[in-house]
């Protein structure tokens, strides 16, 4: 029996259940656009992350 080396990486929604948007068309709950919540679930692990470490960083240090 071989043992397989598999990396699993879970990327899960930062939505918190306020799904209202602002003037800028962002999620005021996640700061998501609405295209980035409505493809979530088809986007690749690393589209995800990058969104999650990248994204929602840099919109979070501007003004909410």
């Amino acid at each position: 029996m071989h043992a397989m080396n598999v990396t699993f990486r879970a990327v899960l929604s930062p939505c918190i259940g306020v799904c209202e948007l602002d003037d800028d068309g962002l999620c005021r709950g996640c700061r998501r656009t609405v295209a980035e919540i409505a493809h979530w679930t088809q986007m690749s692990d690393d589209q995800r992350l990058r969104i999650m470490e990248v994204e929602l960083p840099q919109r979070c240090a501007e003004p909410c």
